[in-house]
């Protein structure tokens, strides 16, 4: 697999996002065997991103990630991220000094490593000054307990701000042919200050795969069962729109989740996007995104799709996400 650099780290196109693994879509529950299986084919096969988060379970994901990374760990960029928990005895986002401090520590106990490559604050918090945790973040990217810094859907005037008081390396934030929020001045600002970008749910939380064709697909327990384009009225007009890439994924010889990662790949080279899974043969087939080459003409029929019916979080989600 190609290459490519989020600021000063290389790491493969395409990356891994270890989320689904144990937290988040319920149904029939998680196979850890299956999903350390599923991170080592990864690594054969150039990934080497690796994403995860303490509030992921909470923390059995960080333990799950740590476990399948014995023996691997000079063969990965780790991800992890922090400010969804507060360890200081506070209610719901906090990345107050003292908080992430708290957090890098435990997530460098439970992934069993001693430095995680790139520490992402996981949600801006509206009570702490950007300033203040990024500099807390700092002074661990001193003590050699980080090495690099990122944020996660944040604005471009806070990303601005950060990056002002210590390089950031990568933003994470949603970003797929549904979600084109970030072209909105993020991405540009992006560019303008040398900083990565990692979309996560990339494949629109399975939509754009094109296996998902009823709600009822979806468990009672999947965290999708109240996202907003999953429910019936948007349900229907979404899945019209995963017909057209389902076209273009035909004409290319390709699938249609394929064609979606072929897609992001083409907005811009220090892109790496996270696909989520947890089998084997899924990792496989997103690998394989980063060998297809769209037309002009295909891209700009993608370019062209009408927004997703629905906003991509539930209300309380969406009111974490910095606009």
């Amino acid at each position: 697999m190609r290459t490519t650099t989020l600021g000063e780290l290389e790491v493969g196109r395409i990356g891994l996002g270890a989320m689904g693994m144990s937290h988040g879509y319920g149904g029939a529950g998680s196979d850890d065997e299956e999903s350390i299986r599923t991170i080592h084919r990864a690594i054969e096969l150039g990934v080497t991103l690796i994403d995860t988060a303490e509030v992921y379970g909470p923390y059995i994901n960080e333990e799950l990630v740590g476990r399948a990374l014995k023996g691997h760990r000079d063969a990965v960029v780790l991800a992890t991220k922090f400010g969804l928990i507060s360890h200081e005895g506070g209610d719901g986002a906090d990345s107050s000094p003292a908080n992430v401090r708290a957090a890098v520590e435990g997530s460098l106990r439970r992934l069993d490593v001693d430095h995680i490559d790139l520490c992402y604050q996981h949600r801006v918090d509206p009570n702490t000054p950007i300033e203040d945790t990024v500099g807390a973040m700092a002074e661990l990217v001193a003590e050699g307990k980080v090495r690099y810094l990122g944020l996660s859907e944040a604005s471009a005037g806070t990303i601005r701000r950060a990056h002002a008081v210590h390089p950031i390396t990568a933003l994470q934030s949603e970003y797929s042919l549904f979600t084109r929020d970030p072209e909105d001045g993020v991405l540009a600002v992006l560019a303008e200050l040398g900083i990565g970008f990692v979309p996560y749910s990339p494949l629109g939380r399975g939509f754009l795969t094109g296996q998902i064709r009823s709600v009822d697909q979806i468990a009672s327990d999947d965290f999708r069962a109240d996202n907003p384009r999953f429910v019936a009225e948007n349900f229907a007009r979404n899945l019209e729109l995963v017909g057209i890439v389902e076209a273009v994924a035909a004409e290319v010889g390709a699938t249609t989740g394929q064609v979606a990662l072929a897609w992001l790949l083409s907005r811009g080279e220090h892109i790496v996007p996270i696909p989520g899974t947890k089998r084997r043969e899924r990792v496989e087939e997103n690998v394989g995104a980063d060998e297809i080459t769209l037309t002009a003409d295909q891209l700009q029929r993608l370019d062209s799709l009408p927004p997703a019916a629905g906003a991509h979080h539930n209300e309380a989600q969406m009111q974490m996400i910095e606009r």
